[in-house]
């Protein structure tokens, strides 16, 4: 599959059924919309309930195996990377596990959920990693392995509470191209845009220096990622001119700032030079910005490519460049990020279509939004390139945003801070219609918190790596979603051997739990009951707990066996409710070791003087002793 994408304005997919649109609040503004809950389509799901490794999983190094219904992963050390791929490529999707470290070699030492894969394992990868010491600063990452055998560690995070030893934790990822965001026991822990793809990559589970077990694996392909924020996550981060507060704006050195601050979308404002090149920059004139003067529609792109964009800014970037939009955008398709272009000042459709082909040849059409203030840009650039999604910019609101939306076919409106705070309602009636919303330009955490609270999509800031950091402090704030309930069999131990004269307890332990079911090969008991095992076949039985609480369902099971021992036989004679003649008659056959003729002899007194049900049972019991 292709990795560039058609992308259908959100306006006109309002009418589809996408998991990332919402329906709008009744309570208007101050209340985010809730999220329409969408299916994808299961492309994989897994609950290990067999005896080996289920079709399509490819084990390719360290040792893999499937028991007691979990998948187990075993690296030896730290040099070994245990891999085992499965599933398809796909360019929208959530992976979801159930992972508990079972031992580990020290806190360092991680498993991670495999983003893009080859199927035989080799490099390059790009992983979700945790380790055990998930609370350590860098306990969450992605990262890459490279193809000459490296790491590129991309993005880190503390994971809000310890995976350590012992423990079930939920982790999930959910990649859209490039993006991902990464889920600790249902809480987003960190996101990024740097995600490297391939042509036909598919999802893994690797182990480092530990044994890992793994339950209820499920990859979800889904749609493609819209631009109004799914409920409980944070606003988008989009860099104004890249991190324009710690680097001169509108450069690629500004660029990075923002990249590695946090931010997802890179914004800019292009401009032809006098020969038609779009160049980045903000002011009509290149006096503020650089050491050169005059409009920069009057210099070429020579002169441009002369100017000094730096030392205006700070003496340590003397010598920046003013950047091509060519130039930006290999820069983000090689090291990250989305752009938020806005078209500035006066542009004829011819130079909107330039634009429009820089984009295309650049490899981008499905990483750059288009913006602008003026409305015939963006009726252009609708007409050249239907697949970019159009934002339009606002310094104060219009009479009826949601109708000139509709008209527009925007994928977002994108008001000021100071319009939006006048009329903050229009924030609901936009999501009704479909349609984000990207406030410019805020700086303060106080506003930061009113936008987050109306429901604001996306937020335009020079401080991108302070509201990164305002972000991820209000989800450590959230209340934790209700954990699954925790539950465990601890009689009859998983692997046990019983005979017939043993009555062992049926036990569970359960936390978090409003109710807690026992079945024994499918049939209900009750815990802290014994169980009779007179009336069990031979052979492995299966008691199942299965755990209901505010956090979800939990399942343990314990498989133990029956085996026939001379006192277990002894047990069902002398439990036969038969006359004491005949269990005499059972029990000195019993005693000499005569086990076929204790046989026969109990079927020819079926139903007469012995029970049948227990006559079967003695038989059976006294032919699996003779054989043994």
């Amino acid at each position: 599959m292709s990795l560039r994408r058609l992308r259908i304005p959100a306006a006109v997919l309002a009418t589809a059924t996408l998991a990332s649109l919402f329906t709008a609040s009744s309570a208007g503004a101050g209340t985010v919309p809730a999220a329409v809950a969408v299916e994808g389509r299961k492309v994989l799901s897994a609950d290990f309930s067999g005896n080996s490794l289920p079709a399509g999983f490819r084990a390719v190094e360290g040792k893999w195996e499937v028991k007691d219904g979990r998948l187990y992963g075993t690296s030896a050390d730290a040099g070994q990377q245990s891999r085992i791929t499965f599933g398809e490529h796909l360019d929208d999707f959530r992976m979801e596990v159930t992972a508990r470290f079972e031992s580990v070699r020290d806190s360092a030492r991680w498993v991670a959920m495999g983003m893009d894969v080859p199927a035989d394992g080799s490099v390059p990868w790009s992983i979700a990693t945790m380790r055990s010491g998930t609370t350590a600063a860098n306990g969450l990452e992605f990262a890459q392995r490279t193809t000459a055998g490296g790491w590129n560690v991309t993005d880190t995070a503390a994971a809000p509470s310890a995976a350590g030893v012992g423990r079930d934790v939920r982790i999930a990822v959910e990649v859209h191209d490039s993006k991902a965001r990464w889920f600790f026991d249902g809480r987003e822990a960190m996101r990024t845009t740097r995600v490297v793809r391939s042509e036909g990559g598919v999802e893994a589970l690797v182990v480092n220096g530990a044994t890992v077990s793994f339950d209820d694996l499920t990859v979800t392909e889904l749609p493609e990622q819209g631009f109004l924020r799914p409920e409980g996550s944070p606003m988008t981060v989009i860099a104004h001119r890249g991190g324009s507060s710690a680097a001169p704006e509108n450069t690629l050195v500004s660029d990075e700032v923002g990249r590695r601050g946090g931010a997802e979308y890179i914004e800019n404002d292009v401009q032809p030079s006098k020969d038609g090149i779009p160049y980045v920059m903000h002011d009509t004139t290149v006096d503020r910005t650089t050491d050169g003067a005059g409009p920069i529609r009057d210099l070429t792109s020579t002169q441009l490519n002369g100017l000094d964009a730096g030392s205006w800014f700070a003496p340590a970037y003397t010598g920046t460049k003013v950047p091509t939009l060519a130039a930006q955008l290999d820069d983000l398709r090689t090291r990250g990020g989305d752009m938020l272009l806005e078209i500035k000042g006066s542009h004829t459709r011819d130079q909107v279509a330039t634009i429009v082909k820089t984009v295309r040849d650049s490899g981008m059409a499905e990483r750059v939004f288009v913006q602008s203030f003026e409305v015939d840009h963006l009726r252009y650039a609708r007409e050249l390139a239907p697949e970019l999604p159009l934002g339009l910019l606002r310094s104060s609101l219009d009479e009826d945003p949601v109708a000139l939306a509709k008209e527009l076919r925007l994928a977002s409106y994108n008001p000021s801070d100071g319009a939006l705070a006048k009329r903050p309602g229009v924030v609901a009636d936009l999501h009704a219609a479909g349609v984000a919303v990207m406030v410019w330009t805020v700086d303060s955490a106080d506003r930061w918190k009113a936008l987050d609270a109306m429901g604001v999509d996306a937020i335009i800031t020079n401080r991108p790596a302070e509201l990164t950091g305002w972000n991820a402090a209000q989800l450590q704030s959230r209340p934790e979603p209700p954990k699954a309930p925790l539950v465990a069999i601890t009689s009859p131990a998983r692997g046990t051997e019983l005979d017939r004269a043993q009555r062992p307890v049926a036990a569970v332990q359960a936390t978090g739990a409003d109710e807690v079911t026992l079945t024994l090969d499918g049939a209900p008991v009750t815990a802290g009951e014994p169980i009779d095992l007179t009336g069990l076949a031979a052979g492995p039985h299966t008691l199942r707990a299965e755990a209901t609480g505010p956090g979800g369902v939990t399942r343990a099971e314990s498989v133990f066996t029956v085996r026939a021992t001379r006192t277990g036989l002894a047990h069902l004679i002398l439990t036969a409710d038969a006359d004491a003649n005949r269990v005499s008659t059972m029990t000195a056959m019993l005693g000499r070791g005569h086990y076929t003729q204790l046989a026969r002899w109990v079927e020819q007194h079926s139903g007469k003087h012995i029970p049948a049900d227990r006559a079967k049972l003695i038989a059976t019991e006294a032919r699996a002793l003779a054989a043994g």
